[in-house]
């Protein structure tokens, strides 16, 4: 994934280097590239299982409060 920017007739050097700017911008590339600049693990089985159950721990309480409004 390569990005061009060649000066436009009289462009200044600035409206260049922003034209540019807005293309990589857009492009993701620079994203991508921080994404990848560190290696993340991957979670274990039991993390996995603890987040799971923790988010299901969070949705019975949340399912709760609307059929009861005092708790």
């Amino acid at each position: 994934m390569t990005v061009h920017a060649h000066k436009r007739g009289n462009e200044s050097n600035d409206a260049l280097q922003q034209r540019f700017k807005r293309q990589v911008q857009k492009t993701g590339l620079l994203k991508l590239l921080r994404e990848r600049g560190h290696r993340k693990k991957k979670p274990t089985k039991r993390l996995t299982r603890q987040k799971a159950l923790k988010r299901e721990e969070y949705r019975d309480k949340n399912r709760k409060k609307q059929f009861y409004s005092n708790m």
